[in-house]
């Protein structure tokens, strides 16, 4: 009975503690109005200055930064002059977005519909290509922009000085349509024959500027709900880890600690009862030996480099589609990021969050599932 209330005492302090170390992290996220969103889980992370109108209050986007879902699921913006494009990609830090065409013809839409007036979004490159009309006899060398095609003629294009010149002579089976300034991904270093122009479009926005705010680990927002001006808060102290990775790793740190301490009661406890029985009769002999508990300490510096790593690729694909967010410092997956996953039940974190994690405990911090104990052969993976 003394053993017992001394484990339920134990235990009650233990609580007590997680409590007391978890306050001001649970206290902070309830702050935090203007949390991420997004369509579905393999759809953009949305926060300010875009905004999900359903699902975000308007003081959590800047005005022009408005996003929507539709029934599919999919993230679409809504441009003044040029209809609804779906969003691909965003990038925070270098305030940057790739946007498509929903119905799959984008080259339709380059051609009759693109302008970014009235919009905060410019084109980060812009290439020259002019449409050709070929009739259907006329067999060419180049890529046909298939959602505009049919079996009687072919429509392609070029940013070839050279091309347009041969193909808008009065000889030519073709007919010059338009030229159009496109908005492309990268800048072709030559002039190319032809493209199917199905990439998407590469825009930037220069106001409001969160770029330096991303790039510190801060939440950019407007200062108050009645205010327009913009303020980078929430940044971590230099030379300290984030936030949600200390937090990890208290509890980590305490959760051993606890546990040692408890077994060291009940081992001072069990003496103290041997003590009392040497002066009682002895009534039986028991042999048993009580197992002692066993305690998994971290994991091996070999070990842990033998992990393998993924250099995170602009698509962000992970071997888990659920995998959008480091679960140990609760940060958002950035292009170029190294990760590394838990070979037995394919987890990822953030390189450094797991490497400080299994030098502590030898366990996956989701499934709590142990690693294998001999080193993995060293491997690196590139996700595209």
């Amino acid at each position: 009975m003394h053993i017992l209330k001394v484990f339920t005492t134990s235990t009650t302090f233990f609580f007590f503690f997680l409590l007391f170390f978890s306050m001001p992290y649970l206290a902070a996220t309830s702050n935090e109005l203007c949390l991420n969103s997004f369509c579905r889980h393999n759809e953009p992370k949305i926060h300010f200055p875009f905004r999900i109108k359903s699902r975000q209050p308007e003081s959590c986007g800047y005005p022009g930064f408005d996003l929507f879902c539709n029934e599919a699921g999919q993230t679409l913006m809504k441009l003044p002059y040029s209809g609804e494009f779906m969003v691909q990609g965003i990038d925070y830090l270098t305030q940057e977005i790739w946007i498509n065409d929903p119905k799959s013809c984008l080259p339709k839409v380059i051609l009759f519909h693109i302008n970014l007036s009235g919009s905060p979004f410019k084109g980060v490159n812009y290439q020259n290509f002019t449409f050709f009309n070929c009739s259907e006899s006329f067999h060419l060398g180049v890529t046909p922009i298939v959602c505009l095609s049919d079996s009687n003629y072919t429509v392609f294009a070029t940013s070839s000085a050279r091309v347009i010149e041969i193909f808008s002579t009065t000889s030519s089976p073709c007919k010059l349509i338009k030229t159009v300034s496109v908005p492309v991904q990268f800048p072709f270093e030559e002039q190319i024959l032809s493209s199917d122009l199905s990439d998407d479009l590469r825009l930037t926005w220069d106001e409001p500027g969160c770029g330096k705010c991303e790039s510190q680990g801060g939440q950019c927002g407007f200062k108050s709900n009645s205010s327009h001006k913009i303020v980078c808060s929430h940044i971590p102290q230099s030379g300290r880890l984030p936030r949600g990775a200390r937090y990890a790793i208290t509890i980590g740190v305490g959760v051993p600690t606890s546990l040692c301490f408890l077994g060291l009661l009940c081992f001072l406890c069990g003496r103290v009862k041997s003590s009392v029985r040497r002066h009682r009769p002895i009534q039986e002999l028991n042999p048993s030996i009580a197992p002692q508990p066993t305690f998994f300490l971290g994991l091996d510096g070999p070990t842990i480099e033998s992990y393998p790593k993924i250099v995170l690729g602009e698509s962000r694909r992970l071997p888990k589609p659920d995998d959008h967010m480091c679960p140990i410092c609760l940060s958002e997956y950035r292009p170029k990021e190294t990760l590394k996953p838990i070979p037995e039940c394919q987890h990822c974190f953030h390189a450094a969050c797991i490497d400080e994690w299994l030098k502590l405990n030898a366990t996956c911090p989701i499934c709590r599932n142990p690693p294998p104990l001999q080193p993995l052969p060293a491997l690196s993976v590139d996700v595209l």
